[in-house]
């Protein structure tokens, strides 16, 4: 394999491709592409990032962000239909990630998970027409961000341009990449496939409905970062081959975010304040190397609790971080244990009711 396909990889493939290598010089070469594919990654994220939220406010750096992992995305992943469908909706898709998160801000809590639910479904129904490729949890961390950072006024104004100009990069990508794909699927086609007794649907509907109500339930509260609850919660809900066996993953998490938090407040204390800056960048280059949900978790809180200990001192960023995940993820398994129940009862397969009856 050429080291330039090699960057292109997912670490876990890259760590399973080192564990079957025959010769210490392909291990050594394999090693070497997860480093420079770090480096690249932080790099090109910087330099995306940066000048975004020079041009338009530091504000809207949450939007270059979410930006910034679709771009990632859209390189690899289509959305299971045609090219036409694909580029309209993924402008629906943009609007949406701009609009509705701030739509919600202005209304009673009843109307914001119903905007919540409605934006998100159809996010889910327009890019995740292949669940196990990621997309729900990609778009979902967007959603969630955007709701936890919303912007009004000019500062809307310059958003919305910021939106436009990364969908113009990110449709043009998606057009060179994927024009040849699902020809003759049309979106109406993906959508009249839409069958509650099926675990794909049944995932969708439960996402869209536990974002929508943690994210009003964190707003309502007036939880401070509300939006970490939002991320706790929606990554158990994106977990795809849909199941309610959940435990392992929310001790994964809850043990990932105490881990990870420690870690920071540990090099926080130790490390002098000119060198603070240097976390985020550090948690972006350990990320690349991260396979597991656990250590994924544990490498995220270093640029979370960076942004937070500028609010809330290095000690009260990481207690809230830990006390807003434990509340997610308390959220997320109830709701998805009483969400199963529920839906197993009312939505069997057909031939599982004919069995009963």
């Amino acid at each position: 394999m050429r080291f330039y396909d090699m960057l292109q990889l997912d670490p876990a493939v890259l760590k399973k491709n080192m564990r079957a290598a025959q010769t210490a010089k392909e291990r050594y070469k394999i090693q070497a592409s997860m480093v420079v594919r770090s480096m690249l990654l932080v790099g090109f994220s910087i330099l995306f990032i940066a000048p975004m939220g020079k041009l338009f406010g530091s504000e809207n750096s949450p939007m270059a962000v979410a930006l910034l992992c679709i771009l990632l995305s859209v390189r690899f992943v289509d959305f299971g239909y045609c090219i036409k469908d694909s580029m309209f909706n993924l402008a629906i898709v943009f609007l949406l990630l701009l609009f509705a998160p701030v739509a919600t801000t202005f209304v009673h809590p009843i109307l914001a998970v119903l905007i919540h639910f409605t934006a998100f479904m159809i996010i889910l129904l327009m890019t995740c027409e292949q669940p196990e490729m990621g997309n729900g949890g990609l778009y979902g961390f967007s959603y969630i961000f955007l709701t936890g950072n919303p912007v009004t006024g000019v500062l809307l104004w310059k958003r919305f341009i910021l939106t436009l100009v990364g969908y113009l990069i990110c449709g043009t990508i998606f057009y060179f990449k994927h024009r040849n794909k699902n020809t003759e699927v049309r979106f109406r086609d993906v959508v009249a496939r839409f069958d509650m007794t099926q675990d794909k649907s049944k995932w969708q509907l439960r996402m869209a409905i536990g974002i929508g109500l943690v994210l009003t339930l964190g707003s309502a509260l007036h939880l401070e970062r509300f939006m970490w609850m939002g991320f706790a919660c929606g990554s158990l809900l994106s977990s795809y081959p849909y199941s309610a066996q959940i435990k392992e993953r929310c001790w994964q998490r809850v043990l990932g975010v105490i881990a990870g938090s420690a870690l920071f407040f540990v090099i926080y204390q130790l490390t002098p304040d000119s060198m603070h800056s240097l976390l985020g960048p550090l948690g972006g280059f350990c990320l690349g190397f991260c396979s597991q949900y656990y250590h994924k978790t544990m490498i995220n809180c270093l640029g979370a609790l960076l942004i937070a200990a500028g609010i809330y001192g290095a000690p009260g960023a990481a207690l809230l971080r830990i006390q807003n995940n434990l509340l997610g993820v308390l959220f997320g398994f109830v709701f998805i244990l009483v969400y199963h129940k529920l839906t197993d009862k009312l939505f069997q397969p057909q031939s599982t009711m004919e069995t009963n009856s």
